[in-house]
């Protein structure tokens, strides 16, 4: 027996299971044959803590030293840009992610490809990259040194609630059980939820397309900012020498392998290519992910309303990656009944119990 079962091995399950191994013993269940598959290891994976809901970028604050501590930020910097009919909804965002106004002289200093049809820029330099990969491991290893398990290839086939706490069958013979359950699937959140009796939130997997493009015209990008277009439009960001480019998608899609959709890879790289001089070239490889939301866009983190004993932690949306040390910190204080590091407002504001259901 565990004391606790974490049904998840993405960011959310990981950061969780790292901070609750302090107080027992950790089973986490990841469905795929490695951690990180579906969302997690396609994010984008910038730190820009003006970016999201208000609850969202409060967790992102309350995260920022435990990503310095844990050394996975580099520098990145952040530049919105935008055309003349643009005007408007790139105010708006300057405003909205507190971003100040270059003159575009500045703005090709940094990126040399920008257009003539580009009018206006913003930056902010203290976004930053974040090394996923880096992070996860080192949860990893928190999780194991304290005796923890993760284990990869776990299919759930059945939850069972029971005097003591849960069952969890994997496969056709094995049985977990744990006096907690912390629901961490991602877009399998509200099947885990079903398959445990306990009611669903209406969450929703989002398709977001990537294309990895060739550094244009042979520049080097590796310190060009991640760009984006007014209202996200579409977004840039150099990786490994080459460029990432997104139409930055939100369409529904069923929790699945997502795979990017052609016709709209094109529109979104249509869009990048009227910012840029340099042709698109046919990509490297494009790839899609999934980003949950709740119906409210915060992330849910806390014991469900019917079953203390049910913890969620899900609907990360697009923001996971950057907020995940203060929302794993903070499901290991509802496990403990602490008072919550983020302040018991934004815990409310969190909680399940802000759902009818």
């Amino acid at each position: 027996m565990t004391d606790f079962i974490v049904i998840g091995g993405g960011i959310a399950g990981l950061s969780a299971a790292a901070e609750l191994a302090t107080l027992g013993h950790v089973t986490v269940l990841e469905r795929e044959p490695q951690t990180g598959y579906h969302s997690s290891g396609r994010s984008a994976a910038l730190f820009e803590q003006n970016y999201g809901k208000p609850t969202t970028r409060a967790l992102n604050r309350a995260s920022r030293d435990t990503h310095a501590a844990m050394s996975v930020l580099s520098p990145r910097g952040l530049m919105i840009v935008g055309q003349a009919h643009e005007t408007d909804q790139f105010a708006a965002d300057m405003a909205d992610m507190d971003l100040r106004r270059i003159d575009m002289t500045d703005a090709r200093a940094m990126v040399p490809i920008l257009s003539d049809a580009i009018t206006d820029a913003a930056y902010f330099d203290g976004a930053q990259d974040i090394d996923t990969d880096l992070l996860m491991q080192t949860w990893i290893k928190s999780i194991r040194a304290s005796g923890g398990v993760v284990r990869t290839g776990i299919d759930v086939t059945a939850i069972t609630r029971t005097t003591s706490g849960w069952q969890v069958n994997i496969g056709a013979d094995d049985v977990l059980a744990a006096p907690v359950l912390i629901n961490a699937a991602g877009a399998w959140a509200d099947r885990i939820a079903d398959l445990a009796g306990i009611a669903p939130l209406g969450l929703q997997a989002l398709r977001r397309s990537m294309a990895r493009l060739a550094a244009p015209g042979g520049h080097d990008v590796r310190a060009w900012p991640m760009i984006f277009g007014p209202g996200e439009s579409w977004y840039a960001k150099p990786d490994a020498g080459a460029l990432l480019v997104s139409p930055a998608e939100e369409d529904p899609v069923e929790p699945m392998d997502a795979w990017p959709d052609d016709m709209v890879l094109a529109e979104g790289l249509a869009r990048y290519q009227d910012a840029v001089t340099v042709a698109v070239t046919r990509p490297i490889a494009t790839w899609a992910g999934l980003r949950t939301f709740a119906p409210d866009r915060s992330l849910v983190l806390g014991r469900d309303t019917a079953d203390p004993s049910f913890i969620w932690c899900a609907g990360q949306g697009g923001y996971g990656v950057q907020s995940s040390p203060a929302a794993g910190r903070h499901i290991a204080d509802v496990v403990a009944e602490r008072a919550p590091a983020i302040g018991a407002d934004v815990a409310a504001q969190l909680a399940p119990a802000r759902f009818n259901r």
